[in-house]
């Protein structure tokens, strides 16, 4: 029987070096040489080497996918509330001017009771203040639906609904969150920032059309049961993360944000912007109405929206350049230059395609411009009223959107619907004012 031939000096050894794994294994068959690569395929090697996205780092921060599955569900029914309140109120009542007297109350009182409310957050802690003070506003959304239905006294419409104004803002405590968590990573919470933005207007997006849904396909109090469901829901499984809650500050004296070095400028860009909002809103819905096609006013509204969302997603997977201070002023300036867009279509072309077309464009820059600002008011507002100094912006662009609303209105009714598209620019222009004139820098 022969013996193997021991090999000689310089042939190619007949396994792998164990020192690179990577090296092919080389055998002969009858008549081949066949080389065997027990490494990583492509696709593996790219996968582990391939570092991941900002937003997938993002949401491994332990908790981080809790809170925002409950904060999301809580946010919903604030873009389903107003909408909800109008059909209802509407429908039973007979009246437009009821359901929007009712709704502006509502406003006015969000606008005085949500501060308070946001310090008693910053004072106690999230879950003790946010839970009874969404169980009041749901009570409210209920007696409100319950007035409708069994044809109340109008002056119960408007007390049932005031009710309402305790509904924490959920989006700002969610800000509070990632501010907590992310201490000291200005990239990390920029990106979290972009995504709160970007489901803020993902939620503004999604629940007038819910709402109409709910009050349209089954009955008209659909919307408010749904939504105040929704809220309590929400805030339920949000309070309960308590591992990623921010620390109460209740012996901590610090002064109030409206003192704060540089918050008061931001607060009169946020009412600025808000009346972009308020009166493109009527302005669109009023020229849809005037071209007969009143119904495609909601879907209309729902691409400057989208727009939105998409360039906060964008934004927020961009690092930053330079400080927020100075890229506010250039966002406002894009935000004044694409809100001509809507005016030239609706002047030019009278076309409702084109219009759909100018405000997906339009939108793209309310993402990035509302992101810096609020960056800009967590780094101005003391740490331990964070809650209050971010729902004090919510409250500004709120006032806002009503004196938008009024204005746009107004500019229809006394000279055309075209004419209520130069409001945006205006108030845009003032926006872009303010933020070059107010350049404080923050404090440390």
């Amino acid at each position: 029987m022969p013996q193997p031939t021991p090999p000689r000096p310089g042939d190619a050894p007949n396994r792998p070096n164990p020192r690179d794994p990577r090296q092919p294994l080389y055998t002969v068959t009858a008549d081949a040489l066949v080389a065997v690569d027990f490494g990583p395929r492509f696709g593996n090697r790219s996968r582990r080497t391939r570092p991941p996205g900002p937003y997938r780092r993002l949401f491994t921060v332990p908790g981080a996918r809790a809170f925002t599955l409950g904060n999301l569900l809580a946010r919903l029914p604030m873009g389903m509330f107003g909408i909800s309140a109008v059909v209802m109120i509407a429908g039973t009542r007979g009246s437009y001017a009821l359901a929007g007297a009712v709704t502006a109350t509502g406003l006015a009182a969000t606008a005085l009771v949500a501060p308070w409310t946001a310090r008693l957050v910053d004072r106690y802690g999230q879950a003790r203040i946010a839970v009874p003070a969404t169980a009041i506003a749901a009570l409210g959304s209920l007696a409100l639906l319950l007035c409708v239905h069994y044809e109340a006294p109008a002056w119960t419409l408007f007390a049932s609904y005031a009710a309402t104004a305790t509904t924490p803002n959920t989006g700002g405590m969610s800000r509070a969150r990632w501010s907590h968590l992310l201490k000291g990573d200005d990239d990390a919470l920029h990106t979290a920032n972009s995504f709160e933005q970007a489901a803020d207007e993902l939620c503004f997006m999604l629940g007038p059309v819910l709402a109409a849904f709910l009050c349209t396909a089954f009955f008209p109090e659909a919307g408010t049961l749904v939504g105040a469901v929704l809220l309590l829901t929400g805030v339920l499984l949000f309070a309960a993360q308590r591992s990623t809650e921010p620390p109460v500050h209740a012996r901590v004296l610090a002064r109030s944000p409206l003192r704060a070095p540089g918050i008061p400028p931001l607060l009169a860009t946020c009412l600025a912007m808000g009346a972009v909002f308020g009166s493109m809103e009527v302005a669109t819905i009023a020229f849809a109405d005037a071209e007969g096609h009143r119904a495609a006013a909601g879907v209309i509204l729902a691409l400057q929206a989208a727009g939105s969302c998409a360039a906060g997603l964008l934004f927020g997977a961009l690092r930053p350049t330079g400080p927020a201070e100075h890229r506010l002023p250039w966002c406002v300036a894009a935000m004044t230059t694409l809100l001509t867009l809507p005016l030239l279509a609706a002047a030019r072309t009278n076309s409702l395609p084109l219009l759909a077309l100018a405000l997906l464009i339009s939108g793209m820059a309310t993402a990035p411009t509302m992101i810096t600002t609020m960056t800009l008011v967590q780094q101005r507002t003391p740490e331990a009223h964070l809650n209050e100094g971010m729902t004090l912006a919510v409250t500004g662009l709120l006032a806002g959107i009503a004196c938008g609303s009024a204005t746009g209105g107004w500019m229809t009714d006394h000279a055309s619907a075209t004419a209520a598209f130069g409001v945006p620019v205006t108030a845009a222009a003032t926006a872009l004012m303010i933020s070059l004139t107010w350049r404080t820098p923050p404090t440390g």
